[in-house]
């Protein structure tokens, strides 16, 4: 099945997506619900075209979590921390399939060695990916135990040129407070990294925040679980909060 892809002119030439491991389970679960799964590569589908060049950093929180398996299981970190790169590339090759099904060419790209499942990420061979027109899927983190995937999905936007950092939560943009628990959290349309950092609103680690600040990457904080909203974001549309330098 082929989904007719965006005619609308993007924003944003060359963007890096990054896609939490939950967005892969339904809500609460852990493990990859087709549902969710298919809404994805939906949405990521509906969102190219026009030369739109496009990298996904998934997450591995749907299958484990190295610090709280860690806390829990009293082994080194390291080790789960390991663990979790092997739960993102799990994540990769189901969104490499969903992709595939609905005809879009990908290739999933590892920071650790996996030959038989994956491409080890080289920069060079990523860039020839887009201009092949290919969805780059890029697993296993930074490929070192203590970085988060929002590190990785900051340093590969970095070294890949891109745009904007396109980070997909379940919340529509970053507020104030948890709107969750305090009725009075208000949302930024517009946030300054130093803002962020400040005043500890958790948009991303400190270290892809500081990374992304240095180098003047904008990050678009948005709710992916609305149609159409990676597409929206990419055109340019007012949709979450934009945080810059």
């Amino acid at each position: 099945m082929v989904i007719e892809t965006s005619t609308a002119r993007p924003r944003y030439r060359r963007v890096l997506l990054k896609l939490s491991g939950e967005s892969f389970a339904s809500d609460g679960a852990f493990g990859i619900h087709p549902d969710e799964l298919a809404s994805i590569a939906g949405e990521i589908a509906a969102a190219l075209g026009n030369g739109l060049e496009l990298a996904v950093v998934v997450g591995g929180g749907n299958i484990i979590r190295g610090a709280r398996l860690a806390a829990v299981g009293k082994f080194d970190q390291s080790t789960a921390d390991y663990m979790g790169m092997l739960g993102t590339v799990i994540n990769g090759l189901a969104l490499k399939e969903a992709l595939h099904a609905r005809g879009i060419e990908s290739r999933v790209m590892s920071a650790i060695h996996v030959p038989s499942v994956a491409e080890s990420f080289i920069r060079a061979r990523a860039l020839r990916h887009f201009e092949k027109g290919r969805v780059i899927i890029l697993v296993a983190g930074t490929g070192n135990p203590f970085f988060t995937t929002d590190t990785c999905a900051s340093l590969r936007a970095i070294e890949l040129g891109a745009e904007a950092l396109l980070k997909a939560t379940k919340v529509d943009g970053v507020y104030s407070a948890d709107p969750r628990q305090d009725t009075t959290a208000t949302r930024f349309e517009t946030l300054r990294f130093s803002q962020a950092i400040e005043k500890k609103l958790g948009v991303m680690d400190l270290t892809a925040m500081t990374m992304c600040m240095e180098h003047a990457l904008p990050v678009i904080v948005f709710d992916y679980k609305v149609t159409g909203n990676i597409r929206r974001v990419i055109a340019g549309e007012r949709v979450g909060t934009l945080v810059t330098a």
